[in-house]
């Protein structure tokens, strides 16, 4: 089960469930795969709904490598993902809110 309260979203990718979590290391390659002035840039681009699908996969890849996974993005191009691109957006956005939620708005 995943924790919310740590930034933990849970995903399931080819019917197996995986935790995943943005740490300083995922958010650092996250930043630099993306190419991102900032964080923040990120961010706004998901509330406004101006995301790609490249930034939802750098998102999930990031999630998961901060969950653990030694996996690349490569890895991710056939599999299944519950919820599709909806369900795998949905995710990633989660990821973004829970990684920079204080525990007092939790």
């Amino acid at each position: 089960m995943s924790n919310p309260y740590a930034g933990e979203v849970a995903l399931v990718i080819d019917g197996k469930r995986h935790v995943l979590k943005l740490t300083l290391g995922s958010l650092a390659e996250l930043e630099a795969g993306l190419e991102a002035d900032s964080l923040l840039a990120l961010i706004k681009r998901f509330e406004a709904g101006g995301f790609s699908s490249r930034d939802v996969l750098a998102l999930i890849v990031a999630g998961l490598r901060g969950g653990g996974w030694t996996g690349a993005a490569e890895d991710l191009l056939s599999a299944e993902i519950e919820g599709g691109p909806v369900g795998a957006a949905r995710a990633a956005a989660e990821l973004l809110t829970r990684a920079f939620l204080s525990a007092d708005s939790a």
